[in-house]
């Protein structure tokens, strides 16, 4: 039954049915994973992610991509593998991250190449010169083209053919070769449109179009962009459809169509917001603030125009720098310096001294004179010196204020700061996470020291970021383990969900972390975490390497949910699941009651998402992409 399911899915996504053909995968899933068919349940998935792929929804597709490629492994069904990683790498090309793209093009190709599939290393091989176009390196675009052209040929594939084509006129185009360009997009149309490929034809249609708009022939350019929009909404294709929306906007301001202009690009805007292409929101405010420039509407211009400065600034903005890596080594060096300065008081002193000595040893003339003159330089040395050291001084304090806000959190920093001591608080209701890798001493011994804390490091910059995201707080690490809590400094009302969500996301890093390693042929971490929600005491103890910490059999519990967990799993307590249970966002597995050492029998659930949670990144929409469908 499952097997026909997925037959008439294929069939549905064929015939632009997707939301039947949706229905129909997940079926098929649900009963593949009843007699746990790995190699069945990766197509499922495939299925899954194509469907959302030309649904305009990438980051759907990039996940299931990737669950599609584990099970295929799992299955050590290598073809399938093959394709999956090389979707994963189509995904990222479409997002327009081209690193992580061509990280998973690159073992795409030698995946395929072991298996002899020519066919499949020729369309890997046009992704690569597709990013070098993007790239604006030319020839080596041509070059790949070529080599992709070549094979397709060879075996007689015309939709793959009028693809590659298709780019190769784009790059001539952007050389400004318009005979050569024009050439491979007529020879690349008519091939589309003999093989009913209604993508490729919107495509080709729409780079028509821009090459007669390059051109100022501006009829001839509206007549492909027309055509391009028909075939785009028949298709169901929301990229194509935006983007000449937009161009259709632009030439109609070239041409004096003001109001005609305002509603092409909102139009176009509204599609691009839908399917979350932050490039094509931009060519859209620019459109839009133009055409109410024109228009004497100068409101609607600023406002439009900020928009796309924003969208603009989106696109180009770059991580921020690491966070310190040792806080303590950190404090000693500010320590040294301003033993430093106070050593080199001390030595411009002794200095003085010594000259001040040897003065006295002429005779009362020179003596009264030097002595003088020597008063005269210390006054204003001295000012001088210390108008620099108060200047360093704050740039040292200013640093240390930096540290300590890392090291605690800002209110309990602030206190500190304050009064010299924190007092303890207490919480009636805090989630405490605790996280551990397993068998990490036996993974260690395959690294050198080195490798070992730089790997560590990867998982933990990543656990930061994570808990950043949910702003709760972390407490600390322990050799390889790692502690957060939820609902402190500060309460938060939201602090138990926050904490799940959290260690789902953490989970989520390190299982494709050990895919990626593996693939790479490298070590990788398991790691199990545990939630326990209850009354704890936090605050600071000692003098000297202070830390942030708490204490109360909460944190015993939620130690004991993480050592009495399941590798990949979130284990919970049955306080944490009573404050939840009711959360439409989560599922939940009862494991029933389980000894843990020094609490006796606790029970515990396994919690997960209730469906797949959507990334929110926003990264740049390519309009000319290979298929990335390979299964």
């Amino acid at each position: 039954m499952a097997d026909s399911l997925i037959a008439d899915c294929k069939q549905e996504i064929k015939n632009r049915n997707f939301g039947k053909a949706l229905t129909l995968a997940n079926q098929s899933v649900s009963i593949y994973q009843e007699i746990q068919d790995y190699k069945a349940i990766g197509d499922g998935y495939n299925q899954i992610a194509t469907i959302f792929y030309y649904q305009g929804e990438p980051y759907k597709a990039l996940t299931n991509f990737e669950k599609s490629a584990s099970y295929f492994k799992k299955a050590n069904f290598k073809n399938g593998l093959a394709s999956a990683t090389n979707n994963v790498g189509a995904i990222y090309y479409f997002l327009g991250n081209y690193s992580k793209a061509l990280d998973h093009y690159k073992i795409a190709v030698q995946l395929h190449e072991d298996l002899n599939n020519e066919k499949q290393v020729a369309g890997t091989t046009q992704n690569i010169g597709n990013i070098y176009s993007i790239l604006n390196e030319f020839e080596e675009a041509k070059r790949y083209f070529g080599i992709a052209e070549k094979n397709y040929r060879k075996s007689n594939d015309e939709k793959a053919l009028s693809l590659v084509l298709s780019s190769l006129g784009d790059v001539y185009a952007k050389e400004k070769n318009y005979t050569e360009a024009l050439q491979n997009f007529e020879v690349s149309l008519e091939l589309a449109t003999k093989n009913k490929a209604t993508q490729t034809q919107a495509q080709v249609l729409f780079n028509l179009g821009k090459l007669h708009e390059d051109k100022n022939e501006y009829d001839t350019a509206v007549n492909y962009y027309n055509k391009s929009l028909t075939i785009s909404r028949t298709s169901k294709s929301n990229l194509n459809e935006s983007s000449a929306l937009i161009a259709l906007g632009n030439i109609n301001l070239k041409i004096g169509k003001k109001q005609n202009a305002v509603a092409r690009c909102k139009k176009g805007l509204e599609i691009a917001k839908k399917i979350n292409s932050v490039s094509i929101q931009e060519e859209a405010c620019n459109c839009l603030y133009n055409a109410y420039k024109a228009t004497n509407n100068p409101i609607k211009a600023l406002q439009y125009n900020e928009r796309m400065y924003l969208l603009r600034d989106s696109l180009n903005l770059k991580q921020t720098s690491d966070k310190i890596l040792n806080m303590e080594f950190e404090k000693e060096m500010i320590l040294d310096s301003i033993a430093n300065v106070e050593k080199e008081r001390i030595l411009k002193l002794q200095h003085k001294e010594e000259v001040a000595k040897k003065e006295k040893q002429r005779n009362i003339f020179i003596i009264a004179v030097c002595f003088a003159v020597i008063i005269v330089l210390a006054i204003f040395g001295r000012l001088n010196y210390m108008r620099k050291s108060k200047a360093r001084l704050q740039i040292e304090k200013d640093r240390s204020e930096h540290l300590l806000h890392n090291i605690l959190p800002e209110e309990v920093a602030d206190e500190l700061k304050e009064k010299g001591f924190v007092d303890a608080q207490d919480f009636e209701t805090a989630s405490i996470l605790f996280t551990d890798f397993k068998s990490f001493t036996e993974t260690a011994s395959h690294l050198t020291p080195q490798q070992l804390v730089e790997q560590i490091n990867i998982y933990f910059k990543a656990f930061d970021a994570i808990i950043g995201h949910y702003k709760i707080e972390k407490i600390k690490t322990i050799g390889d383990a790692y502690m957060a809590a939820g609902g402190l400094p500060k309460p938060d009302a939201n602090a138990v969900k926050k904490t799940i969500l959290a260690a789902l996301d953490m989970q989520a890093f390190v299982t494709k972390r050990k895919q990626e390693n593996t693939l790479l042929d490298k070590p990788a971490f398991d790691m199990r975490v545990g939630i326990h929600v209850g009354p704890i005491v936090a605050g600071i103890v000692g003098v000297k390497k202070f830390q942030y910490d708490v204490w109360g059999d909460t944190v015993n519990i939620a130690s004991r949910m993480e050592s009495n967990g399941t590798i990949g799993k979130v284990n919970i307590s049955s306080n944490t699941f009573a404050l939840v249970k009711d959360d439409p966002d989560f599922t939940f597995e009862y494991r029933g009651k389980i000894t843990a050492k020094g609490k006796g029998e606790l029970q515990m659930y396994y919690v997960q998402h209730a469906k797949e949670q959507k990334d929110l990144t926003t990264t740049t929409p390519i309009p000319q992409k290979v298929d990335p469908i390979s299964v």
